[in-house]
């Protein structure tokens, strides 16, 4: 069984991915506001019925209803507004991710989680914190969104599909991400190899501002990949796919660091993550990737105690 805990844009797309790909047969919808994931259930169960898909979908303010699952996604929280980072959403989704983990604790405490909440790697850090799981179980969806933005916009410049593109991006999921030109690869020629320093430098920048600019352009954050991407995360996690993925993990000395959630390279399987992988970062590229994890430490020391431990 599959919960999504958040029945917003992220969620209820998230619900409608996994329900096409066949996830599970069972979804259940948490959501806080009364009648909402009610709402959203009924729909998407008439969607099955039109395609044909036996699925049961139940909704609900109930979160006892997630007893059972071996996945939960939390897309819950606060969404990001035009002009806002998603740093700024701090404080708010704190208190409701630690909310979300005393649920999960109480009512699933076998399964593994997935978030989307923003700011993602400061509240994964909070999730993994109160919820006492291993950090293979507590994943942040994050590099699968920032790489297939940095793919999307290489794959322009190259004229090319950008399932061609292997890319990299590191670090925070957020203004301060770290993309990695050098490690992203066209069957195995660095993207530093096929394009000039200045198409480099636009790919990166257009990559970092990506989800502001979706914001600004249509007044809410990014909800269809993110909705895609979580998804796929779980897909390959109920599968034991063993695929490779970057998302956002607790760091427990890989990279020169701990105590501390970064993107990063990891294989995703029935376990959560089953291996962490270390690039081959210069030193100019280790420089960049710190400075990124130092980001993160900033919003970690911003948080109030009580969600630290």
């Amino acid at each position: 069984m599959i919960s999504i805990i958040g029945v917003g844009r992220v969620g209820t797309i998230a619900a409608l991915m996994a329900l096409i790909r066949g996830l599970d047969n069972k979804i259940v919808l948490i959501d806080i506001v009364p009648g909402l994931a009610q709402g959203e259930a009924l729909d998407l169960g008439h969607a099955a019925s039109a395609l044909g898909i036996d699925a049961e979908i139940i909704g609900s303010e109930d979160f006892s209803l997630i007893k059972g699952s071996d996945i939960v996604l939390v897309t819950a929280g606060k969404p990001r507004k035009p002009g806002m980072t998603r740093e700024q959403l701090l404080a708010d989704n704190a208190a409701i991710v630690a909310d979300i983990a005393s649920k999960i604790r109480q009512y699933a405490p076998e399964s593994i989680v997935l978030m989307t909440t923003n700011p993602l790697d400061a509240m994964v850090y909070v999730m993994y914190k109160k919820l006492g799981f291993p950090r293979e179980k507590v994943i942040g969806f994050s590099g699968i969104l920032d790489s297939a933005r940095l793919a999307y916009y290489a794959s322009k410049k190259l004229k090319m599909s950008p399932s061609a593109i292997q890319p990299i991006v590191i670090g925070m999921h957020g203004e301060a991400m770290f993309p990695v030109p050098r490690l992203s690869m066209v069957s195995g020629i660095p993207l530093t190899q096929l394009l000039s320093k200045t198409e480099i430098d636009d790919i990166v920048r257009e990559t970092v501002q990506a989800g502001a600019t979706i914001t600004k352009l249509r007044g809410y954050s990014s909800n269809y990949a993110p909705g895609a991407g979580i998804v796929l995360m779980a897909e390959a996690i109920k599968k034991d796919a063993k695929k490779l993925f970057i998302a956002s993990v607790y760091l427990k000395g890989e990279y020169g660091v701990e105590d501390v959630v970064a993107e990063i390279p990891v294989i995703l399987g029935k376990n959560g993550v089953e291996k962490i992988i270390e690039l081959p970062l210069n030193d100019e590229e280790k420089q960049g990737f710190l400075k990124s994890i130092n980001a993160v430490r900033e919003l970690i020391k911003a948080l109030p105690e009580e969600y630290k431990t």
